[in-house]
């Protein structure tokens, strides 16, 4: 069996690198998806893991609006095997994507971010004011 998930989105906040005890690094950030029809607009959180040296590269270079194309696969949750479910403050239920990055491709020209942590579109604005739990 094989599986493979492919998003475009922008970056909810800046990536945060750890490393393994073993000395692997792992970078995790969130990206947003978003889609509009009718008069309504969607959009859907993932969070994202990536190790080894792209995860260097993508704690080096990517930023809080950044958009990127993520290639993985689908993390389930192990009790469930769907989405987590968390419930958020204003007692609404969501759920949790997570994905396991293999490839990252950074889509937001260099020219666009001068070092600074944030920037991005107005889209990221107006997902920014959503409850989001991580």
């Amino acid at each position: 069996m094989y599986q493979k998930l492919i998003i475009i989105g922008n970056l909810g906040r800046d990536p945060e690198m750890r490393y393994t005890p073993d000395g692997n690094p792992v970078t995790s950030f969130t990206v947003a998806t978003s889609r509009k029809y009718k008069d309504t607009d969607e959009t859907t959180w993932f969070r994202i893991s990536v190790w080894g040296k792209q995860a260097e590269n993508c704690n080096q270079y990517l930023r809080k609006g950044s958009r990127v194309l993520v290639e993985g696969r689908l993390i389930p949750d192990l009790q469930t095997g769907g989405p987590k479910v968390y419930q958020k403050n204003d007692g609404n239920w969501g759920s949790s994507f997570e994905i396991f990055a293999e490839t990252v491709r950074f889509l937001t020209p260099k020219s666009e971010f001068s070092g600074e942590s944030s920037g991005g579109s107005d889209f990221m604005d107006d997902a920014m004011e959503d409850d989001i739990p991580f």
